[in-house]
């Protein structure tokens, strides 16, 4: 199965080496970095601030590790890691499928 990671990030700095890191071993075909701007609580109050989402194209099996990773090397606390199955064109799906499985 196909998923999106998503994750944000609170600066650019951290977002490209968060992906770089997912990338360079095999754990994502690709990485898609916006800013965002998150209102959301924290410790009981309502926060506004800059973030950038990250949308990561891989397998479903890499998930764990891919969680594992980012909790490795994020500065947040609890970082937003989840995903959802994806559906797309084969040759597309094949070339996520060939690097972030070119080890298997």
């Amino acid at each position: 199965m196909f998923i999106v990671v998503y994750i944000t990030a609170g600066n650019a700095d951290e977002a490209k080496r968060i992906a770089h890191a997912l990338v360079s071993n095999n754990l994502a075909a690709c990485v898609n970095m916006h800013p965002i701007n998150s209102v959301y609580v924290w410790d009981g109050k309502v926060e506004d601030d800059s973030e950038i989402a990250m949308f990561i194209k891989t397998t479903s099996d890499k998930f764990d590790e891919i969680n594992d990773m980012v909790h490795s090397i994020h500065s947040y606390d609890k970082p937003c890691v989840i995903s959802w199955e994806i559906k797309g064109d084969g040759d597309y799906l094949d070339w996520i499928d060939g690097c972030v499985n070119k080890d298997d």
